[in-house]
């Protein structure tokens, strides 16, 4: 609609045009988020994307996730704090996968917290699964959104204006953790206090 406005010569003014080449430029990048995220999932669904688990540490894979999302944290001014293990994780996990779930949790947390409030990544051994933790102080999730949040195009409607998003990451990050590395994905959340996700799976 807007882009016909345009056309038509409707819009004159050079301080309008701007603000619509703006709410355009919004809905493209989010249009662009949708179609990738679908990608994925369809990509790994389907086999296209061949699965490539090898043995690593996990805390190598958490530190160079780390390191992509400390500029989005460093915009918010919000701290993140590493507390991975002293002891080293054997795992046998897609390095690329696995990496970007993590991503997507952190990137989420920091979309989801306040500027100047913090996000903290965990990992340790617990009975002998590869436990990791992604815990903000951010808006947190209404308890009867919690149940529905890993479904794909779900988003948490008070949440929606804090930040844009398709409502497939954690669609994507549930598949990535269950179905690729057998693994387990749960959260507990609550409003104006944060939210905490946890991923586990075997050493």
């Amino acid at each position: 609609a807007f882009l016909e406005m345009l056309i038509d010569g409707d819009i004159e003014e050079r301080d309008e045009q701007l603000k619509l080449f703006g709410f355009m430029d919004v809905q493209i990048d989010r249009l662009t988020r949708l179609i990738n995220n679908m990608l994925n999932l369809a990509r790994i669904e389907s086999g296209v994307i061949k699965v490539q688990r090898e043995d690593l540490g996990l805390n190598e894979v958490l530190e160079k996730a780390l390191d992509v999302v400390r500029p989005l944290a460093a915009e918010k001014n919000i701290t993140l704090d590493s507390q991975l293990s002293d002891l080293y994780l054997p795992v046998h996990i897609d390095r690329d996968l696995f990496g970007q779930a993590t991503i997507n949790l952190l990137s989420n947390a920091i979309k989801y917290t306040p500027e100047g409030g913090e996000v903290r990544l965990r990992s340790r051994n617990v009975d002998g699964e590869a436990v990791m933790e992604v815990r903000d102080t951010g808006m947190g999730i209404p308890a009867d959104d919690l149940g529905k949040i890993f479904e794909r195009f779900y988003r948490v409607a008070q949440n929606n204006n804090a930040a844009p998003g398709t409502g497939l990451g954690l669609a994507l990050v549930q598949y990535i953790v269950t179905q690729v590395h057998s693994g387990k994905i749960s959260v507990e959340s609550q409003v104006n206090e944060g939210s905490c996700f946890t991923v586990s799976i075997p050493l």
